[in-house]
């Protein structure tokens, strides 16, 4: 879909358009704070870019609140990528919504395919896909996934009105879900697999000085339970091996995300020993013209911190490094 249509933009207002042109500078695959960064830097060195992508907004959107980017304090996740998205629509840059699903080497471009709207080609691409949602694994999850199972508190949090629920994990995504859904639910358990949390200091103290938010630590779920929707779960705990079950009405999982291994592994990206694409300090990998920023990066250059500032930072860079790499290529 092209970014320049009219209107007041809002995630929920996209409209499907089909695109026309199919040759481009830059191909961005990936539209959260990543790729929507390296959008707008590759239109400010005057490339033609296109972001192609799922989601407008990735995983930010499911963000109930974000209270860690300079200057805008406590703003909601899709209030950041609204702000995100007016930014690059002031330099026309087309977002298309739509899956690559391989990227191949044409001449003396890089074309990328997609689900729906075939290939776009660019001399550079952009990887700034993400990474997905871990599972937890037990018995019951998959079954009961959409009847009480949930990855996405601002998405299915109303749902769960008065009701008692549970977060697993201990990193900021689990505290800020359950600080949000304590705004809703009669009852929030946070079940954490140790003692000690990942998340900043300042959620951790909130949610404990929440009345309504309880800890169960040292704990992991082995089962989720129900028929037709959760109502209850095993609990272990991982240091007396003492088990419970507690009745609850919802499961809300964050506990961290898996690399895009298998996309990375088809294009032929070298991986590193978690499966995120190895880069270098400019985001390049060992495909000449190929750049991974955001979650998606890893290896020895990388320093992980999963930071919504760190992805826009690295798509700032990965664009920059498309700027040089294009003009050594187009001089030649």
């Amino acid at each position: 879909m092209k970014a320049g249509f009219g209107g007041s933009f809002r995630l929920t207002q996209i409209q499907h358009v089909v695109p026309r042109k199919k040759e481009y500078d830059v191909v961005i695959i990936g539209g959260g704070p990543a790729g929507l960064t390296a959008g707008l830097y590759a239109a400010r060195y005057q490339l033609n870019p296109v972001i192609i992508t799922k989601l407008v907004g990735g995983l930010v959107t499911e963000a109930p609140i974000v209270d860690d980017y300079p200057g805008l304090p406590e703003i909601p996740g899709n209030e950041l990528v609204d702000r995100f998205v007016k930014h690059v629509r002031k330099y026309n840059v087309p977002i298309i919504i739509d899956e690559a699903v391989d990227v191949k080497k044409s001449g003396d471009k890089w074309c990328v395919k997609t689900r729906v709207h075939g290939d776009f080609c660019g001399y550079t691409v952009i990887i700034a896909t993400g990474s997905e949602k871990r599972r937890l694994n037990v018995p019951g999850e998959e079954r009961l996934a959409g009847r009480g199972v949930s990855y996405c508190a601002t998405c299915d949090g109303p749902l769960f009105r008065g009701k008692k629920v549970v977060v697993v994990g201990g990193g900021n995504s689990a505290l800020t879900s359950a600080l949000y859904l304590a705004t809703l639910a009669s009852k929030v358990i946070i079940i954490h697999r140790r003692d000690q949390f990942r998340a900043f200091k300042v959620y951790v103290d909130r949610a404990r000085k929440t009345p309504n938010i309880e800890f169960v630590l040292n704990s992991v779920i082995t089962e989720i339970m129900g028929n037709n929707r959760v109502e209850a779960i095993r609990v272990k705990n991982r240091v007396t091996g003492e088990e419970k079950i507690i009745p609850v009405d919802g499961v809300f999982v964050e506990i961290g995300l898996v690399p895009p291994r298998e996309f990375l592994e088809k294009i032929g990206v070298e991986l590193d020993e978690r499966g995120y694409a190895k880069v270098g300090p400019d985001q390049s990998t060992n495909l000449p013209g190929i750049y991974v920023a955001g979650d998606a990066a890893g290896g020895p250059c990388k320093y992980r911190f999963e930071q919504i500032i760190t992805a826009a930072a690295e798509g700032a860079k990965a664009a920059d490094a498309a700027f040089k790499y294009i003009l050594q290529v187009t001089s030649k």
